[in-house]
């Protein structure tokens, strides 16, 4: 007699498919990830890499339960990589372990958001006031890089959009003199992620209203106006913060908004 299936976890066998596709979101995640790290191509280091893609485009869901014992006979490897990779991703806090429960994805409720994007808020401020100062040139020389990406981007899907989002701001985060400071607005970025996929893809008005506000931090950039910036900047992340308390108070993360992920395809800006 077979092993009774757990409740509440995902269907791995072709989730975690070698021929499985990726999406651009799952490769920023993986660049994320790997970012400062040598890439050692690990056994522990591809598994972190892929459930945590599958997390962020929300194929595993908030609340689910990821068992060392199934991944490791989907992979057809031994626990050891696999304890390993789920390590790695309660490091990002994308999983957490409870007593008797084992590996759970992280399931934050709205005052947790709350609190991420306060530290957001201030961290990017740190981060743009010290840029300002000390190397404009290369801040305005990333935005003249980023832009016509993002422009593109924002006319073919929530998915493509987000992930140049993310590659720009890990990108402002590399210019800084400050490790600590992009090393924390990384991982944060990379943990809200799912929720602003989510509320863009639901509300797709939010992605015009998501580029406009990088159009006028470009232009207050290129205008070396810090205080503009500063304004701009929190304007910016007040609405990310905004699509992430979307997704989730309705719900969208645990499954019930499959519509929502599924109009993660073209969302052209006006």
């Amino acid at each position: 007699m077979g092993r009774l299936k757990t409740t509440n976890t995902p269907e791995l066998q072709s989730l975690l498919a070698p021929q499985s596709p990726q999406n651009p979101v799952m490769l920023v995640v993986e660049q994320a990830l790997m970012h400062g790290r040598d890439w050692s191509a690990s056994v522990a280091d591809q598994i972190a890499v892929r459930l945590a893609g599958l997390i962020t485009i929300d194929v595993i869901h908030a609340g689910q339960r990821l068992l060392e014992k199934d991944i490791s006979e989907v992979l057809e490897v031994s626990r050891a990589p696999v304890r390993e990779a789920l390590r790695i991703l309660e490091r990002e806090r994308l999983i957490e372990f409870r007593a008797r429960r084992g590996a759970i994805v992280t399931e934050p409720n709205a005052q947790d958001l709350l609190d991420i994007y306060v530290v957001r808020d201030a961290l990017f401020a740190i981060l743009l006031r010290q840029l300002m100062e000390e190397r404009a040139d290369e801040l305005n020389a990333l935005f003249d890089q980023f832009m016509p990406q993002l422009g593109k981007a924002a006319e073919e899907s929530v998915d493509a959009y987000i992930s140049v989002t993310f590659l720009a701001n890990m990108a402002m985060a590399d210019l800084s003199s400050n490790r600590l400071v992009g090393d924390l607005l990384n991982s944060i970025s990379l943990r809200v992620l799912r929720y602003v996929r989510l509320g863009l893809a639901a509300h797709p008005g939010s992605l015009d209203n998501s580029f406009k506000t990088w159009r006028a931090l470009q232009r207050a950039v290129a205008k070396r106006d810090i205080e503009a910036v500063l304004q701009t900047a929190h304007k910016r992340i007040g609405n990310s913060r905004e699509a992430a308390i979307r997704a989730l108070s309705s719900g969208v993360q645990k499954g019930k908004g499959g519509s929502a992920a599924r109009s993660a395809g073209p969302a052209k800006a006006s």
